[in-house]
C-alpha cells in the first residue's frame, strides 16, 4: 500500500506520516529524500517511482508529498491524503520551526500557497489541527480490506 500525504507546510503532514508508521509499520518517505537512492535526480526519480508502484502490491510506503510537481510520482492506486489546516495555525507552526521568527515575506509566501492543494483529487481529507489519526487510519484499512 502507498500512502500520499499532501498538505502545505506545517499543515501536520509528518504528524500524520509518524502515526500511521506507528500503526502499520510503514516505511516514510518525506520530500526529496529519495535522492539518496541513486548519484543522479533522473536515476533517483526512476527508482522511487519502481519502488512506490511495487509497493502498491506488496509493502508499505507513506509518501509526504513536498509539493505539487511531486503527486505525480505517486503510482496509480496510491491512497491520498490531504492535510489542512488553517493560516493562522501554519503560521504559528512554522514560527516555531524559525526559533520564534516569522519574516513578512515568509508569512508572505505562506498566505499565498494557502489552499493550494485544495483542488486536488484526494481519497482522505484530513484535519492537521484537530484530526482523528487512528480514526483516518481505520478508515484506510477498512477501504483497502486489511486489518488495520
Amino acid at each position: 500500500m502507498v500512502i500520499g500525504i499532501i498538505g502545505e507546510n506545517c499543515s501536520g503532514k509528518s504528524a500524520l506520516a509518524g502515526k500511521i508508521q506507528d500503526a502499520i509499520g510503514a516505511e516514510v518517505v518525506t520530500g526529496k529524500d529519495y535522492l539518496r537512492m541513486a548519484k543522479s535526480e533522473s536515476e533517483a526519480i526512476t527508482l522511487f517511482k519502481k519502488k512506490l508502484s511495487d509497493a502498491v502490491r506488496e509493502g508499505d510506503i507513506v509518501y509526504v508529498v513536498p509539493d505539487m510537481d511531486h503527486i505525480k510520482l505517486l503510482p496509480e492506486g496510491a491512497i491520498k491524503v490531504l492535510v489542512t489546516a488553517d493560516i493562522d495555525t501554519i503560521k504559528e507552526r512554522f514560527k516555531e520551526r524559525m526559533h520564534g521568527n516569522l519574516p513578512a515575506p515568509v508569512e508572505m509566501m505562506l498566505e499565498k500557497k494557502h489552499g493550494m492543494f485544495d483542488s486536488v483529487p484526494v481519497d482522505f481529507k484530513y484535519d492537521g489541527v484537530n484530526g482523528d489519526a487512528s480514526a483516518l487510519i481505520k478508515e484506510i484499512g477498512k477501504n483497502e480490506d486489511i486489518g488495520i
